[in-house]
């Protein structure tokens, strides 16, 4: 599976083995604001929200797993925990919220899986640092195959936006795909987020 996937691409998650991708990852890495002022430079806090959203063959919403719910009912998806700062003192390589999926947990009403991500406090995208989404094959700790990388930071797209969609997994024929959006989008908050994914990215 060693590919890194452009917007808008899509891939079946069989390994080179031929063997089915069974859990997967996503990464969120960020840092804090530097603002100078009068006395010198400061930190500004940034609170990145990496969820996940579950849907059924209609659509409908079945779960979210965000900061408020880290943990999915039957414990498929599980969210690392509220990061309300990012690196205050450079990036540190490691990532600030990672979300895992075990795809042969999962529901078996889910077929969809939808990645997203907000700005809490509405800061834009484009002024925070070193800002980055890795979606990869393995645990947490174990970083085996990354295959969508999204560099906020450095992608000129995603100024003027608080939210977007990273990726969407689909089921499709009894197997797993995942589709590499990466759209930024005009939602504010979560709840809208969810909406805009039901609406156009299903």
């Amino acid at each position: 599976m060693a590919i890194n996937l452009q917007k808008g691409q899509r891939i079946n998650l069989k390994k080179e083995n031929g063997t089915e991708l069974t859990q997967a990852c996503v990464g969120i890495n960020w840092g804090a604001i530097e603002k100078k002022g009068l006395f010198g430079t400061k930190k500004e806090a940034v609170d990145l929200d990496g969820s996940c959203i579950l849907y059924d063959s209609n659509k409908n919403v079945t779960e979210v797993i965000y900061f408020g719910n880290l943990k999915s009912r039957n414990g498929s998806v599980k969210h690392s925990g509220d990061d309300l700062t990012g690196d205050v003192n450079g990036d540190d390589g490691l990532d600030n919220e990672v979300i895992t999926v075990d795809f042969s947990q999962l529901e078996p009403n889910v077929e969809h899986v939808a990645l997203v991500l907000n700005s809490y406090q509405g800061q834009d995208f484009g002024t925070i640092p070193f800002a980055s989404i890795r979606i990869y094959e393995g645990t947490p700790t174990n970083v085996r195959e990354v295959f969508a990388k999204y560099d906020i930071a450095n992608d000129a797209s995603f100024k003027g936006h608080v939210a977007m969609v990273m990726g969407v997994f689909y089921k499709r024929n009894g197997e797993w795909k995942f589709n590499a959006i990466g759209d930024p989008t005009s939602d504010r908050k979560l709840e809208q987020t969810v909406q805009t994914v039901q609406a156009n990215y299903l």
